[in-house]
């Protein structure tokens, strides 16, 4: 006879491990238990049974695995932990007994520093793993950047976060990195690639936030606690991989005065370091000091010589029959074209550093004070914009704060358009050469005006677009995000509307079409009968049998009277029916469109035969494999329905 197991030592009652016991075993407090738990990036698990799991008649609701919790017993936190448990009870003593100095020199001294250095380094081996989780990160310490300090949110945290948030800007700014951004109802979305990951974050809009009561910050404080230090590893590596200076110098009187990226100072410690970051901050140029080569680069170019040397001497080596031709070098992306009529559409490439360095690089622009100037500061510099200038009420930083200098070539407004551009200023003389000055807000001569949304279609689509398109006051084309692609049967704002009509469309539109033409005709044929049964005063004089209505009039009451009420109210419902189907279809309604022409019934028939078919051939197939195919089915004609829908408020749109 087998050993008889033991219940619960096997099996998912061993592999779990419920809170409670976790926190008895680790001999912290609920608080602190979260906080490692976050550091740790140790999260709750679903067990599949959970009964099993509990090893009780009542279900847990939250679980961790065992090893995990096993793993956490040897976390030095754990010690700071129990330290500052520790000096917790000293403090309290000290009050109790009335020691009040002591009291506040220990909770000044005393408290014990956590280090989550070693975290860092345990939960990201290699530096692409760090920038894979550096979205939610960016996300997080972007939006306590723009929070106020509350008691829950302290300056010194918001303070930290702008900082580190402010060296990250800069280093896309110098690398180009930025690729697209999107506005929405949330914030700005911004996407990066940096070492051939994408980094995809959301920064709030730049309004007065309101820090509610249902939002747990010591919660959140955790993480940003976590992230601060994240990202500043992130930061000192990527300064340190193109030979900048970190930290970068800061300068509190510049910052004071609303400078925020003009702050800081980046200084190059490379050789090729000036050239990367030359007239990278707003047409002033950073400072750095040029090494030497040192003797072990040096040594290395040496021994790539020799090799060098090696390989060619070498006489294995022995050059092709076949001579290529050498091509110019260009900076040109090749792209993949579709062959065929529904082949799989391949992800284009990305545009390089060199396109993205140089979108903006021969202008020279203008914010108005209307316009939001930290994300337009950053996406202009970051693709290539050297000189930005804007009005003095935004904040230091400017390469000038005069909106009449020549230099400018376009000028950022988010307000209508003035109606009169120059005013002549004569004074007090009257004479017809009266000098005229142009007006703060009024148009110069020579300048592009654009709206905003200008800088980001053009960072999303790769090239400059028509400023004509998004002059002051003009209906903009549509701001749609450059990460959702269009599929097969589906809505594309950006193609044509006769493009995307299927033969459905096109039948609807011709029989509304049809309709309308029959309907005029009926129409004109009536009012050319109806004219010789006018009276010399216009009066209807035709068919008036007042003896004839009066013997068959019935009354009230009758049932005759009651059919045709019916019949009436009935019609009005099938009337109202057609109204709603040719409102969503796009079409104009009219009452002769209710009439199926010859056509129309062809098509109804013939639609007909295919959903019997359809039917018949649904019978034969498995019930399993039958609802999978009425599900694909549903989800299809959802997404038509949509596209047809859209289609439909297109064409309305268009025809008005």
């Amino acid at each position: 006879m087998g050993k008889i197991k033991k219940k619960g030592t096997t099996g998912q009652a061993k592999n779990f491990i419920t809170r409670t016991q976790a926190v008895r075993k680790l001999q912290i407090s609920l608080p602190d238990f979260r906080r490692l738990c976050i550091y740790k990036g140790i999260y709750p698990r679903e067990p599949r049974s959970k009964k099993k799991a509990s090893k009780t008649s009542t279900p847990s609701t939250t679980f961790y695995y065992t090893k995990d919790i096993q793993y956490l017993l040897h976390e030095p936190i754990l010690n700071k932990f129990r330290d500052h448990k520790a000096l917790a009870k000293k403090i309290a003593r000290s009050l109790g007994r009335g020691e009040v100095g002591d009291a506040a020199r220990l909770e000044k001294t005393g408290r014990p520093r956590i280090s989550l250095d070693h975290v860092i380094k345990e939960r990201y081996p290699t530096f692409v793993d760090a920038l894979r989780d550096l979205d939610d990160a960016l996300s997080l310490l972007f939006l306590f950047a723009n929070l106020p300090s509350t008691p829950t949110v302290p300056p010194k945290t918001i303070a930290l976060c702008q900082r580190l948030c402010s060296e990250f800007q800069h280093y896309l700014i110098v690398t180009h990195s930025l690729r697209k951004s999107f506005i929405s109802i949330k914030g700005i979305y911004y996407q990066a690639t940096i070492q051939g990951q994408d980094i995809l974050w959301l920064v709030p809009h730049k309004f007065v936030q309101r820090v509610t009561g249902d939002v747990d910050f010591r919660i959140m404080g955790t993480f940003v606690d976590f992230y601060t230090t994240l990202l500043g590893f992130v930061n000192y590596r990527l300064y340190t991989t193109i030979g900048l200076v970190y930290p970068p110098k800061f300068n509190t009187n510049s910052d004071d005065k609303g400078g925020e990226l003009d702050a800081f100072s980046l200084e190059g410690s490379g050789i090729a370091t000036l050239a990367s970051i030359e007239g990278q901050t707003n047409g002033h140029f950073g400072t750095g000091q040029e090494k030497a080569p040192t003797a072990e680069n040096s040594d290395a170019q040496r021994h790539a010589d020799a090799i060098a040397r090696s390989t060619t001497a070498d006489g294995n080596n022995e050059p092709d029959d076949q001579v290529m031709e050498d091509e110019p070098p260009t900076d040109t992306i090749d792209e993949f074209e579709v062959h065929g009529e529904g082949a799989d559409i391949l992800d284009q490439p990305r545009q390089s550093d060199t396109e993205a360095a140089t979108l903006f690089a021969p202008y020279s622009f203008f914010l108005s004070r209307e316009t939001p100037r930290q994300p337009l500061e950053l996406l202009l510099r970051a693709f290539g914009c050297k000189r930005i200038a804007w009005d003095e009420v935004l904040g230091n930083g400017a390469f000038t704060h005069d909106e009449f200098d020549p230099s400018i070539t376009h000028q950022v407004v988010d307000r209508p358009p003035v109606i009169q551009d120059e005013i002549s200023t004569d004074g007090d003389r009257e004479d017809s050469d009266a000098v005229s000055q142009p007006i703060r807000g009024g148009r110069m001569p020579g300048r592009t005006y654009i709206q905003p949304q200008w800088v980001w279609d053009c960072i999303n689509g790769g090239k400059l677009l028509r400023p004509d398109l998004y002059a002051p006051g003009a209906t903009m084309p549509p701001h749609l995000s450059p990460w959702v692609k269009p599929s097969k049967n589906t809505y594309d704002p950006t193609v044509p509307l006769a493009e995307q009509e299927n033969s459905e469309d096109e039948r609807e539109v011709e029989e509304a079409s049809s309709s309308i033409e029959e309907n005029g005709n009926e129409a004109l044929a009536e009012s050319n009968d109806n004219a010789g049964d006018l009276d010399d005063h216009g009066m209807d004089v035709a068919d008036l049998d007042f003896a004839s209505e009066d013997e068959d009039f019935d009354g009230f009451g009758s049932d005759a009277a009651k059919d045709m009420e019916t019949t009436e109210a009935t019609d009005e419902g099938m009337e109202h029916q057609r109204q709603l189907e040719a409102e969503a279809a796009g079409i104009p309604y009219t009452a002769s469109s209710t009439k199926p022409t010859e056509a129309g019934k062809k098509a109804a028939r013939k639609r007909k035969d295919d959903e019997e078919e359809l039917e018949r051939r649904k019978m034969m197939m498995p019930k399993k494999k039958r609802k999978l195919y009425e599900k694909m089915a549903y989800s299809n004609k959802a997404t038509d329905d949509e596209a047809k829908r859209l289609r439909g408020k297109r064409r309305r749109l268009e025809k008005a």
